[in-house]
């Protein structure tokens, strides 16, 4: 990842995606604000809250095995920490669904996710 952030936010995302991979719930969620507002990218809109993340991200992954790698960073004109990032969704059985590059844009209070967009 590019080196034009924040070195906390920076350890922050960084480890999301680790985590995420990794499928460590629990972990990932603790690096979320109590009231985050993630995208839902399946069904769209959003989903609020760390529980919602969790609901949401226990149906995904009954359906799909995505793995997504940062590959670099910037701040755009609003102030976001937009991420882009390659994305291999599989189903179950392992069978290539996307391969692609997305964009995801953060934005991070006191050091903690607050809300994520899919560009």
């Amino acid at each position: 990842m590019a080196n034009d952030l924040k070195g906390g936010d920076k350890d922050t995302l960084v480890a999301a995606y680790r985590l995420f991979n990794a499928r460590d719930i629990d972990a990932v969620l603790a690096l979320m604000h109590p009231s985050v507002v993630w995208p839902n990218g399946m069904e769209g809109g959003y989903v609020h809250g760390r529980e919602g993340v969790r609901a949401y991200w226990t149906q995904q992954w009954g359906m799909i095995d995505p793995h997504v790698e940062p590959l670099s960073t910037e701040m755009d004109a609003k102030g976001r920490t937009v991420v882009e990032v390659h994305q291999v969704v599989r189903d179950l059985n392992g069978n290539l669904l996307q391969d692609s590059v997305v964009h995801h844009a953060y934005t991070l209070r006191d050091g903690l996710i607050e809300r994520m967009e899919i560009e």
